[in-house]
């Protein structure tokens, strides 16, 4: 099989980041979690559109829009997860210290939501508000997806697959500005 060597890899990676979690301080580890768990179901992006759908008057379609975009990236995600039906990682240093809501991990939503709602909100952000706050909409979605790895719910494989369907429709999905 191809893959087998990318999997090997992912799970070593695993393996050694489960290392570095289990050597860390808890309340790193629980911050992280917290952080993580604000991502669930996309409703950190789901706020910060509605901020910008109430403070962004002149432009509440648009953010309507690209909300339109996050919720297609998001069940196409679904769909994928459902089709390949890829297991979440096992972590090698006990349970994992977040609760997910399926044992599917092929694409992470996480990532697919993050990476749909920076494609889709950069553009609104940055006019609004200039390129500084565009660029941190971008590290947050980051900072959402590498927070899954740290946390052992996903495969890397599972974040970068969620990172491109997630900018991909974020930026060309079915909700676009004329």
């Amino acid at each position: 099989m191809p893959l087998a060597p990318l999997l090997r890899a992912e799970e070593r990676f695993l393996d050694r980041l489960g290392h570095l979690r289990g050597g860390a301080d808890p309340r790193l580890n629980r911050a992280i979690a917290r952080f993580s768990s604000a991502g669930e179901y996309g409703r950190i992006w789901f706020a910060l559109a509605g901020v910008g759908h109430i403070f962004d008057r002149k432009h509440r379609r648009d953010w309507s829009r690209a909300v339109g975009n996050v919720l297609t990236a998001y069940g196409l995600g679904l769909v994928f997860k459902n089709l390949i039906r890829r297991q979440r990682p096992i972590a090698a240093d006990g349970p994992a210290l977040v609760s997910t809501p399926t044992q599917l991990s092929f694409p992470s939503s996480h990532a697919t939501t993050s990476f749909a709602s920076a494609a889709a909100f950069r553009p609104l952000v940055k006019g609004r508000f200039g390129s500084g706050a565009s660029f941190a909409v971008t590290t947050l979605a980051t900072a959402m997806t590498a927070s899954r790895v740290y946390l052992g719910v996903h495969y890397p494989s599972d974040v970068v697959s969620g990172a491109v369907l997630g900018t991909v429709v974020g930026r060309r999905g079915p909700f676009r500005r004329p």
